[in-house]
């Protein structure tokens, strides 16, 4: 291997997000690695830091909220996302809600779809109850034990 093709082998790899890549052939081998440098953003930090000084005004008011919906939710149970993907709330944009505000759930009801990978998943209800709230707004992303719906058990 020649020292051009080298050279444009680490612009490939520069250019890309290709973190290693080695090449051998019968004069050699050769292995180019991108720097972990390049990877980490320093800018974030600065970011984190000057909002610091501005949550604890916007968290003067926000703590007495917090506790008044605490009391609310003591005798709800939350149905949470069992996995990160897209919440919808139907089974197709023609078809009716699956569940919402109101809605008579048992055991094993399908009340919402997450989609994750290309894979469409049922969400059963583990709980018998009535649906008081919807968390999550339609075709929204959805982490890992979100609440997606507060329930009033039966």
């Amino acid at each position: 291997m020649d020292l051009k093709q080298i050279h444009d082998l680490i612009k490939v790899v520069n250019k890309s997000n290709i973190g290693e890549i080695s090449i051998e052939d019968k004069d050699g081998k050769v292995t180019i690695k991108q720097k972990e440098e390049k990877i980490t953003v320093s800018s974030a930090p600065a970011q984190v830091y000057t909002q610091a000084p501005a949550a604890p005004v916007a968290s003067a008011p926000a703590a007495p909220s917090a506790p008044a919906a605490a009391p609310v939710a003591d005798n709800l149970i939350t149905i949470k996302s069992p996995m990160i993907g897209t919440f919808y709330r139907r089974a197709a944009p023609d078809k009716p809600l699956m569940a919402e505000e109101g809605t008579e759930v048992n055991v094993g009801k399908v009340v919402c779809i997450i989609e994750a990978m290309k894979l469409f998943n049922e969400i059963e209800s583990e709980v018998k109850g009535t649906i008081v709230k919807v968390l999550v707004e339609d075709a929204s992303p959805v982490e890992y034990d979100q609440p997606l719906f507060l329930v009033q058990p039966a």
